[in-house]
């Protein structure tokens, strides 16, 4: 393909401005904040989504009884040393409002292993005095301005009974009107929105939730839902398989809130996808591959031009929905692993983030950029069947590249396939061991490294032609920038071993 000078487009940044996480008090251990420093060094989200802010493990609200006589406090200890380490490390919440603390819940109905309770406040008083409280403290450490950016989601997937009893609409829209009034009341100009869709709600359940907010003349500022692809459980112990849809489902799952809500009250608003992956289950094997990879590669690379965000779920293994994990590479969501081994994925995203502002082309299996600098960079994938009955072997995308003047180009390659950056193929070579040692922790993190090659290649009429051959389920990126050559004169390798020249 002959690669134009002019750019046809620019690159959404919108799959790096949110990343989702495991329950807010995870954030406490200290693999979850070294896997954060991380992520946030080499690939650098702009905010942080998770559950269970509210619920008891964060600790904010608590009753207590002294000398017979009741009473509430609300403590922040552990609210603030997790904000604090999420913007020191360039990262802002995107506050998930939920779930409901035990002693203020309805019922005992409760979700995870970690027991959430998900059932309407009993008072709605009550939970209304919580919600502005914690708003209104962040507000007074960290800032009106600075909480402004901040969106707050109104709890999370309530059409699905495992989170909200029965999935009761009418009782979602109360909890919602109360919750965003709420926070509006502490600032108009905070950003509150809903409702946090599960990929299986029906059509009609957003376009009611319109309907209500336009009734009700509700505050809303944006509109959220989840996406993934599989099909229902097949369990084996400590794990879950699940069959797959072509990878271009999620992007028909992103473009829906605004196809629903066409021609609604809610027409125009934001929309954050803020869950989306393949599996749903925290105990896929699949999430660990470098299939995974290859999966989503044109889905972070197309879903820009749908949403305002969409949120990868999640950043780290450290996440415990189904219980502590059972070995290292358990099927976790997370793009690394325990103790900050890189599955394929994170090196998705990695590579993601060094491409430029402009794109130059695109095509089924490939995305040319370029930055302010002029340097180019291409993301390539092999293409992948989403049954896993057949695979693509020696995919090959051949590119015309304008470098501009100059007789030669630095070409530097990284790739991660199915051999190449991955930690899982060597873990189990390994024999799969439940608990590795230092030496096999080592030796998993020297696996997860991209294959990176390095070469010159000769400038023609200011290109080059590349022609790059992906194995199985490879995804590369190729990095693209002239030579300026600065050999000195008496530099010669060929008398590296003294001969004379």
């Amino acid at each position: 393909m002959l690669v134009p000078e002019r750019p046809a487009g620019r690159f959404s940044d919108a799959w790096r401005r949110c990343v989702g996480a495991g329950r807010f008090d995870l954030a406490l251990r200290s693999d979850y904040r070294d896997s954060l420093a991380l992520v946030q060094q080499e690939i650098g989200f702009q905010y942080i989504r998770q559950h269970g802010l509210l619920s008891d493990g964060a600790g904010i609200y608590q009753p207590y009884t002294r000398g017979g006589s009741p009473g509430l406090a609300y403590t922040f200890t552990y609210v603030d040393q997790i904000v604090d380490a999420y913007l020191a490390l360039g990262v802002r919440p995107f506050i998930e409002l939920g779930f409901t603390p035990a002693a203020l819940g309805s019922g005992p109905q409760t979700v995870f292993w970690w027991q959430g309770n998900v059932t309407p406040p009993a008072s709605p008083a009550e939970w209304a005095a919580l919600v502005r409280t914690t708003i209104t403290h962040l507000i007074d450490r960290y800032g009106l301005d600075e909480v402004r950016t901040w969106p707050i989601e109104v709890w999370n997937e309530p059409d699905l009974d495992v989170f909200w009893p029965a999935g009761d609409q009418d009782d979602y829209h109360r909890l919602y009107e109360l919750t965003a009034c709420t926070v509006k009341d502490v600032d108009a100009s905070l950003q509150v929105g809903g409702p946090a869709l599960s990929p299986g709600a029906d059509a009609e359940w957003l376009k009611r939730f319109s309907a209500f907010i336009e009734d009700r003349a509700v505050p809303i500022d944006f509109v959220s839902r989840h996406a993934y692809t599989s099909g229902p459980s097949q369990p084996v112990p400590f794990g879950t398989y699940q069959t797959l849809m072509p990878a271009a489902t999620l992007l028909d799952q992103f473009a829906a809130p605004r196809q629903e809500l066409a021609g609604t009250a809610l027409a125009g608003l934001p929309v954050h996808i803020t869950e989306f992956s393949s599996s749903y289950r925290p105990d896929n094997p699949i999430h660990d591959t470098a299939f995974h990879a290859a999966y989503l590669a044109p889905v972070v690379v197309a879903a820009g031009d749908l949403v305002d965000s969409f949120s990868y779920w999640t950043f780290s293994d450290v996440f415990e929905e189904a219980g502590v994990p059972a070995s290292m590479f358990h099927g976790g969501f997370g793009l690394l692993t325990h103790r900050q081994i890189k599955k394929p994925t994170f090196h998705l995203y990695s590579f993601i983030s060094r491409l430029g502002r402009d794109v130059l082309a695109s095509g089924e299996s490939f995305v040319v950029t370029r930055d302010p600098a002029g340097h180019i960079a291409i993301l390539a994938w092999a293409p992948v069947d989403h049954t896993g009955r057949s695979f693509v072997d020696g995919h090959r995308v051949r590119l015309s590249v304008p470098v501009g003047p100059g007789s030669s180009a630095f070409i530097a390659r990284s790739s991660v396939g199915e051999e190449a950056g991955n930690a899982r193929a060597a873990w189990a070579a390994m024999g799969r061991p439940a608990s590795p040692r230092p030496r096999q922790v080592d030796a998993l993190r020297e696996a997860a490294e991209p294959v990176r090659t390095y070469r010159s290649v000769p400038v023609a009429g200011g290109r080059v032609e590349l022609d790059l051959v992906l194995g199985r389920h490879e995804v590369t990126l190729v990095e693209v920038s002239p030579v300026v050559d600065e050999t000195p004169p008496w530099s010669d390798d060929a008398r590296l071993f003294g001969r004379a020249g």
